[in-house]
């Protein structure tokens, strides 16, 4: 779509101005006449009804009426000053009112002539009313010519005060769009619009601001999803390609005696198929000559720790050092003391390096790194500072990868003069249409199954009404053997938010378990590391039976002995940090529970939450339903791709379009790699603008 006359800065365009353009930048990041082309509107009103006065309730959207108007006055001080109108038809009459814009509008309006008029009602009083109303006289509308579909556009209040509502922003499109010097190129090729039924890009543009009826703007609305989607596939596929080309990496071409001693000697179980298939395909990976650059989604518990373990262990083999980047200190240690206990039983040597690891210990760790004598380093962000120099680091695995920057998790690329086999891990299942979008140039591999033994979770909802029932199941579940957590949403008492905190609720809980019969620990992200593994670490000795806790426990946390997870306010948690929380009990052989207390007042999307958690502990479902109720923008790790900010797509409503774009893109990436055919001369032109201003599109690493 671009040309010069559409890259002509939006201030020229008539009705906006330096002041207007200033504002519109800022607000709307609209700084071009195709930004501006560019800026969809985010729904219609049909204004092809009419109703009548007495119809009229303040339960409606928008309405449109046709009558008379009289009775004009103003009222107030000259700082307060307001203008009403009455307007009538020949069933009723209500009221219409100004805030501003009066010396425009006193004079305006005839009694003996017939107006429509559009908006809102409110009330106000006992009376119903309509402020800011848009009116055209009854004989000059031009409904009938141009659209009976009026196009609503999202401002804000600075634009409001400059006369850029929703209205103003429709009228200076329209002036754009009748401009006589627009011309709007069609990038997509001619054999692609034909054979999904495309309209052009002309058309979509005008019926995407003016449609002229439901079936038009259906087209604009296919066709400009399906480009702005397969613009998007195009690249990440691209981008793939070029790695799996381009980007040498170190070959790991046997399996030698580490490997085959921790598998034979040290693992006292049976991996999972699906375990089984995902070492297969990371070893084909370290196999090719090609670097490395895979997701790993395995739901909670299903053995991603070992895959990632076993494949560390192949790099040792081959001559490499590895390290393991998770994102908290708890979690690290957790890490570091499950593989060192196994890993010194065959001669390798592990490193600990976090935000709190002691400078004497940190001089000796980052010592023997560099000498090449310490193989495997866990750690936290602590791993990617600069004076962390591995000898020769050729395989990095990043946990919990949604917790990490880009721009920190790039850092590791750069250990090694040739860029080591990245594996990134999640515990959170992403959501097939996000997958696609977000992590599109990625190679992913899935566990989709539990070790064998285990006992699906049961989730139970209770009211804080049944608190007395709850405490007695806890004690039933100590009495044998059992350990219990307890999370609260917050540390302190909030005034903003009545919720349970976690201090009173550590109060409580030793009121209603005491000593010597029962003992409590406590965990917050505010206490210093040393409190905190003390803590973890007598829960994990069973020297305390509850652990009361915030959601520093949400991650990582591994003990198989605690077979309930109570969660105090669920209904304020997210649907993934729910699961995630749940998924720190059933780890063990025994029958576990997750019991999520809430207040009788929730919202429908609480409910909605509540109700998915209940009902299934299958973390795909789960992410699905999270995608739908949160939104896409709002999903973990997403809003820093760049990829999600979408004029017009939806990736959960549109995802038949985001397959078709996708197979599209794959299919021409295969015929054309380097789109220098001359029939997609156009798309390679407009490629290149996107490429150029997204250049971190789906940068994983």
């Amino acid at each position: 779509m671009a040309n010069k006359f559409l890259d002509t800065p939006i201030e020229y365009l008539k009705g906006i101005g330096p002041e207007r353009g200033k504002l519109l930048r800022e607000e709307l990041a609209i700084t071009r006449f195709e930004d501006l082309l560019s800026f969809y509107p985010y729904r219609y009103i049909d204004r092809s009804k009419f109703y009548k006065v007495r119809e009229i309730s303040t339960d409606m959207a928008y309405v449109q009426l046709r009558g008379f108007i009289s009775n004009i006055q103003l009222h107030g001080t000259r700082r307060t000053t307001r203008m009403t109108a009455v307007f009538s038809d020949d069933t009723g009459r209500l009221e219409l009112v100004w805030f501003r814009g009066f010396k425009w509008l006193k004079n305006a309006f005839k009694p003996d002539v017939e107006y429509i008029i559009f908006g809102k009602p409110t009330r106000y009083g006992s009376k119903i009313n309509i402020a800011h109303p848009e009116v055209e006289t009854a004989n000059k509308s031009k409904l009938s010519q141009t659209s009976t579909m009026k196009p609503m556009y999202s401002s804000s209040e600075k634009l409001k005060n400059k006369g850029l509502d929703s209205r103003g922003i429709n009228k200076l499109v329209k002036t754009l769009i009748e401009d006589p010097r627009l011309k709007i190129e069609d990038e997509l090729p001619e054999n692609i619009r034909n054979r999904f039924k495309l309209i052009n890009k002309h058309e979509a543009i005008i019926n995407i601001h003016f449609p002229s009826n439901h079936n038009l703007l259906r087209q604009a609305q296919a066709r400009l999803k399906f480009e702005e989607l397969f613009f998007i596939q195009l690249n990440l596929l691209r981008l793939k390609k070029l790695r799996i080309e381009k980007a040498r990496g170190v070959v790991f071409d046997h399996v030698g005696s580490y490997f085959n001693r921790y598998y034979n000697e040290l693992l006292n179980f049976e991996l999972t198929d699906a375990q089984k298939r995902v070492v297969k395909e990371i070893r084909q990976d370290f196999k090719s000559g090609k670097q490395m650059n895979r997701l790993l989604q395995g739901d909670v518990g299903s053995g991603k720790t070992i895959v990632a373990l076993m494949s560390m262990l192949i790099a040792v083999d081959n001559g490499y050092q590895a390290c393991l980047m998770a994102p908290t200190g708890i979690l690290s240690q957790q890490h570091f003391l499950n593989i060192s206990k196994s890993l010194s039983k065959i001669g390798v040597n592990v490193g600990l390096l976090t935000g709190s690891t002691k400078t004497s210990e940190r001089k000796q760790i980052l010592k023997e790194l560099a000498s090449g004598n310490l193989k495997l380093l866990l750690g936290t962000h602590a791993l990617i500072e600069e004076d962390v120099k591995f000898d020769n680091l050729g395989f990095v695995v990043i946990d919990e990868q949604h917790r990490f920057g880009v721009a920190q998790r790039a850092k590791l690329w750069y250990k090694n003069h040739i860029s080591p086999h990245v594996l990134v891990m999640t515990a959170t299942p992403i959501p097939r249409t996000l997958a696609m979008t977000v992590y599109g140039d990625l190679d992913v591999s899935v566990i989709d199954e539990l070790p064998p033994g285990r006992k699906p979770v049961k989730t139970i909802h209770q009211y804080d009404t049944n608190r007395l029932k709850v405490f007695g199941f806890i004690r039933d579940q100590i009495k044998q053997g059992r350990q219990i957590y307890v999370v609260y949403p917050l540390i302190e008492e909030s005034e903003k938010l009545d919720l349970k905190d976690l201090k009173d609720g550590y109060e409580s809980i030793v009121r209603a378990f005491p000593l010597p019969e029962y003992a409590v620990s406590i965990v917050h992200g505010k206490m210093k590391p040393a409190d905190k593994n003390y803590e973890m670490d007598r829960f994990a000795k069973r020297e305390t039976q509850i652990m009361v806790s915030t959601t520093v426990i949400e991650v990582g946390v591994d003990i198989p002995n605690a077979s309930v997870m109570i969660i105090e306010n669920a209904e304020r948690f997210g649907l993934s940090q729910l699961h995630q929380l749940r998924g720190r009990v059933g780890r063990g052989a025994d029958q576990s529970y997750c019991i999520l207390m809430t207040g009788h007042k929730l919202t429908n999307d609480a409910k909605q939450r509540i109700k998915t958690m209940v009902e299934t502990n299958d973390g795909f479902k789960i992410a699905e339903t999270d995608l739908k109720l949160r939104g896409p923008g709002d999903i973990e790790g997403t809003k820093q791709s760049g990829i999600l900010e979408m004029r017009i797509a939806d990736i959960i409503k549109d995802e038949k379009i985001l397959k078709a774009a996708r197979n599209m893109a794959i299919e021409l990436i295969d015929d054309d790699p380097l789109l220098e055919k001359p029939g997609n001369y156009k798309l390679k032109k407009k490629y290149e603008e996107l490429y150029l201003k997204n250049k971190t599109w789906s940068r994983i690493s």
